[in-house]
């Protein structure tokens, strides 16, 4: 089956859409392009599958596999709203697949009537950002993904007073969802629906709810983190964090993040990521904390009017 407009890739390569069957190859693929940009590969491989089962995607007309030659994925595209993903195998650079491919998403965008597309490109990945540029491309957000080794020194500390932390369970999911959602209103574009924000983390196999500490007082609900956990990486990664805004200033932060540190280090992981961007603001937060920033991204947009040069684009 090929796309509702069909993407002729380069001779010698060919195309169809993604399918959940392809989660695991996909993932390989990714993995490759972030060794070669900073040396470290995505936190946990439901990722992409999660990307394909998001409500709104249709693999059949919102993606693109490529497969080179020799029959292994060499690229691939995700379109969903405003966001699309692009990713290049090292060993297929520079044959043109990733200016294709953002012309391809351009398109699939102005057809599902988007106004403006974005995409994030590693800092380490200097071609694709200047492909985006050459394409009218403005850098919108830095992102970082932050880390910090385990056991972290000094332990849990105690809770302020009136608040209890347990971990997640289940029945906790709708409660977590609008906590988030609420705290995260200050910064993103738009609130997730639970089916979308459950794709996200609930409902992946690698959430890990030993690792995901609420936080309550006297009952109410005031904190939220919750982790994954891939025994390949050996590292956990904290998906969500969110308190609500008015018990900022506490140090619930700190306690949700120093209690799901301390349930790595008991699950033997060596080191804990995180992920955040320029609009949260909460980049001291976690260097206060002693985590350092591992490697960046920049979120690159552009309204899809129409293009700043296609061929220019198309030839890289």
């Amino acid at each position: 089956m090929r796309p509702s407009s069909a993407f002729v890739p380069p001779p010698g390569y060919r195309a169809r859409p993604a399918a959940p069957a392809d989660a695991d190859a996909i993932h390989r693929l990714v993995a490759a392009c972030e060794r070669t940009a900073h040396g470290g590969s995505p936190a946990a491989p439901d990722g992409v599958a999660a990307r394909l089962a998001l409500p709104g995607v249709d693999p059949a007309t919102d993606t693109v596999l490529v497969h080179g030659p020799d029959g292994a994925p060499a690229a691939w595209v995700w379109v969903r709203g405003r966001r699309c993903a692009i990713d290049v195998h090292p060993d297929h650079r520079g044959r043109g697949l990733g200016g294709a491919l953002l012309a391809w998403a351009e398109a699939r965008a102005r057809r599902a009537g988007d106004d403006r597309l974005a995409q994030t490109v590693a800092d380490g990945d200097p071609a694709a950002g200047a492909l985006l540029r050459s394409a009218g491309y403005a850098p919108l957000a830095t992102e970082w993904l932050l880390e910090i080794a385990l056991p972290v020194p000094g332990g849990v500390p105690r809770p302020p007073e009136g608040v209890t932390v347990r971990p997640f369970r289940a029945g906790d999911e709708r409660a977590a969802h609008r906590l988030t959602e609420d705290a995260f209103d200050e910064w993103q574009q738009r609130r997730k629906p639970y089916a979308e924000w459950a794709k996200h983390c609930v409902e992946r196999p690698s959430f890990t709810p030993s690792a995901s500490p609420l936080a309550f007082d006297g009952g109410r609900l005031v904190g939220v983190l919750l982790s994954l956990d891939d025994p390949g990486s050996g590292e956990g990664y904290v998906e969500r964090l969110a308190v609500r805004r008015d018990q900022r200033g506490r140090g619930l932060a700190r306690l949700l993040l120093m209690t799901a540190f301390h349930a790595f280090a008991l699950r033997g992981r060596r080191a804990c990521t995180l992920g955040t961007h320029t609009d949260t603001g909460a980049l001291s937060l976690y260097e206060h904390l002693g985590m350092t920033v591992r490697h960046s991204a920049t979120v690159y947009g552009r309204p899809l009017a129409e293009r700043a040069d296609p061929a220019q684009a198309t030839r890289a």
